[in-house]
């Protein structure tokens, strides 16, 4: 990180992540509806998969620490963390294609936001998993084809302007 346009666009996506998600989102105690999974890909996309995991982790701090929605849970971090991951190993250096955006959103999809989070939801609320499961992967269900279809266009759209200002 010793690039200075590599550092202030880590901040960027952070930022960017923190009012997506605390400010411009849906949320219920066991739900979050929102579009702050765009600049954590991005920042997995472009800087790989542990600078983007590093980005995802630590909007996921500084967010609680600023804008605090209940109490600190460390498990969502963790989940942060192997979202921008995830994202990171599959779509890093690759050829970004439809296939390969459905691919990582329906690992993260799957392992984080119905495994991970639904059990960190479950150890918080006290509730059983099963009763957290339905309305989260009705939830997962509708959001899988819009993160792909946002972030195929959005992709698109900027991949040579941040190309650009990354390189």
């Amino acid at each position: 990180m010793k690039n200075t346009k590599t550092l202030v666009l880590l901040s960027l996506f952070i930022t960017l992540q923190i009012i997506l998600t605390r400010f411009l989102s849906i949320q219920t105690p066991i739900l979050r509806i929102g579009f702050g999974f765009i600049p954590l890909i991005f920042s997995s996309i472009l800087f790989g998969p542990v600078l983007g995991a590093i980005c995802a982790a630590t909007s996921d701090i500084l967010g609680m620490l600023i804008f605090p929605q209940g109490t600190y849970f460390p498990g969502f971090t963790l989940s942060a963390f192997l979202s921008g991951l995830i994202y990171g190993i599959i779509l890093h250096k690759k050829n970004i294609s439809i296939l390969r955006i459905s691919i990582s959103s329906i690992f993260v999809k799957l392992i984080v936001d119905i495994g991970l989070n639904t059990f960190w939801l479950s150890i918080i609320t006290g509730k059983a998993v099963a009763i957290l499961l339905i309305p989260r992967l009705t939830k997962t269900l509708i959001m899988i084809p819009i993160e792909i279809f946002l972030i195929y266009v959005l992709w698109n759209y900027l991949d040579s302007a941040i190309k650009s200002e990354v390189n």
